[in-house]
């Protein structure tokens, strides 16, 4: 057969390939296209107020906000890694962006936002998701419960103070988001809730807040157009700073976010396609005037609990927000605040973790779990950096996970019959936290002149627990006795043929054996941890 011809057979495989992604691709049915836009309709819906909030946090024209929600939702529902999250522009930025705008004004933020997303696509391109395995579960339970409490706080500066008209809508709002559910699944119930309390406001002509009194709402389509900033030192000595942080803090509560969602569906999600992703995005929402965004949990709980389970919610999300905020600008305008504040309560109290703080679960759980657990929200609440808690959870759950393992090393030693040897065995890791427990676990004064320490069950996971090991050695020398290391095997024995003043013998015979062939009587059997 010559070289340009192939079997029927050879070709079969790229023939069904191609009628699969050319011929027939697979769309999606009709029923999972309404759920999927009505999702996303409910979503922008809620992602009004809350942008120009955020934007009044940040300092900028609500626009600035808006347009960003629009540009990172339609694009990263191209480029993200999870379908049905939702990425705008989240209160956790415009906290951190804050200051440079007061200080250096719109123009430097919108710098920052185009560097924050070339960061951002490196990370995303070096794998910086990887880093996603260092957080703990308690962590992630702790921004869980924080974001909660974050969410229902939010929403209580638009109702506490106000006229009973407001408690009366939000009761109204709650009760229908719990009843719908049980008449039908055909429309999402955010969305019936924010008609019929719309239609209410308007029949009865209550005076309550609206979306509209929150912030002038655009009246034109976002312009692309470069930062009017001067492109030198200076410039990148100004916005470095904050470049850095809004970065740590955009792929943290990305990542964590589209953790909870996998938990949520029951699915999984490329990290580093997400990372980078979102870098994209952000470049996009930088060069259109937008404010550097990330996923909001919020909102993403909303679509997600809306019926969102694709891409296409996300981008419906951001396409209906632009429809909503400049065509139908006065239409959303007369929409009550208590209609989405009845929505992001029933979402703070979906997302709150509760079996984490059932009497239950506290008993069963190490306090060591609990306490990183209260520490994270106690940090997160107060600060609203989600960065700050996470960190704090991180660095504790090291300090309690480092203590309890330093604990688990273990020093037994047995005489041998003549008693002129005596043969420790140690087991368990030996590194930084555990090297002067070690160090004090041997008899030097006592013991005969020669000792074996048996480390085939021991681990020598760093330079300080090498050390500890020839502090032991010289001690003993000290007192005249030899001392002999044996059964180190892997790492063990790599680590100590490197930094090891003299290296241990090879496990050879095996590692046991010194101690298991020891026949005869014994002085008894001592532990030490």
């Amino acid at each position: 057969m010559s070289l340009n011809q192939s079997s029927p057979t050879a070709r079969r495989p790229l023939v069904a390939w191609a009628r699969r992604r050319l011929v027939r691709p697979a769309w999606p049915g009709l029923r999972v296209v309404r759920v999927e836009l009505l999702a996303g309709l409910v979503t922008a819906l809620a992602l009004i107020p809350e942008t120009i909030s955020f934007s009044v946090v940040a300092g900028v024209d609500p626009k600035v906000g808006l347009f960003a929600s629009f540009t990172i939702s339609v694009v990263i529902a191209v480029t993200g890694g999870r379908p049905a999250m939702i990425s705008a522009a989240a209160g956790s930025m415009a906290l951190v962006a804050a200051p440079l705008v007061r200080e250096h004004g719109l123009q430097y933020l919108l710098a920052t936002t185009i560097c924050v997303g070339v960061t951002m696509f490196v990370l995303g391109q070096l794998g910086v998701a990887r880093l996603m395995r260092f957080v703990p579960r308690t962590v992630m339970i702790g921004f869980v419960n924080a974001l909660a409490i974050l969410i229902f706080t939010a929403q209580m500066p638009h109702v506490i103070g106000e006229s009973p008209a407001v408690y009366l809508l939000v009761g109204a709002g709650l009760a229908l988001l719990l009843t719908v559910p049980r008449l039908t699944r055909a429309v999402p119930p955010p969305l019936v809730a924010v008609v019929l309390l719309t239609l209410t406001a308007v029949m009865f002509d209550l005076s309550v807040p609206t979306v509209g009194d929150e912030g002038s709402l655009p009246g034109s389509l976002p312009v692309p157009g470069l930062p009017s900033v001067p492109m030198n030192w200076e410039t990148l000595r100004i916005i470095a700073p904050y470049v850095a942080t809004l970065t740590a803090v955009g792929l943290l509560e990305t990542l964590l976010t589209a953790q909870i969602v996998d938990r949520m569906t029951d699915t999984s999600h490329d990290a580093n396609r997400e990372a980078w992703g979102l870098g994209a995005a952000n470049i996009v929402n930088g060069f259109f005037g937008g404010m550097a965004g990330c996923a909001m949990i919020g909102q993403t709980m909303v679509n997600v609990s809306s019926g969102g389970r694709t891409r296409l919610s996300t981008f419906a999300a951001g396409a209906f927000l632009l429809l909503l905020v400049v065509p139908l600008r006065d239409v959303v305008g007369v929409i009550p605040m208590s209609a989405l504040v009845a929505v992001m309560i029933l979402v703070s109290v979906m997302t709150f973790e509760w079996r984490s703080v059932a009497p239950a679960t506290l008993r069963r759980m190490p306090r060591s779990e609990t306490l990183v657990m209260v520490a994270t929200v106690a940090v997160v609440v107060p600060t609203h950096n989600l960065a700050y808690g996470v960190l704090v959870g991180v660095v504790l759950s090291a300090l309690l996970f480092t203590r309890r393992v330093a604990h688990l090393t273990e020093v037994t030693s047995v005489l041998d019959p003549e008693g002129g040897e005596r043969i420790y065995a140690v087991s368990g890791p030996i590194f930084f936290a555990s090297s002067n427990d070690l160090v004090t676990a041997f008899d030097y004064a006592h013991d005969p002149a020669r000792i074996v320490i048996d480390l085939s069950e021991a681990q020598v996971l760093d330079s300080a627990g090498v050390a500890a090991l020839d502090d032991v050695r010289q001690k003993f020398s000290d007192r005249g006795a030899t001392v002999r290391f044996a059964g180190a095997t892997g790492g063990t024995a790599a680590m100590l043929s490197r930094l090891s003043t003299s290296a241990a013998e090879p496990a050879a015979p095996p590692p046991s054996a010194s101690v298991e062939e020891t026949p005869g009587q014994t002085d008894g059997t001592s532990a030490h941890k």
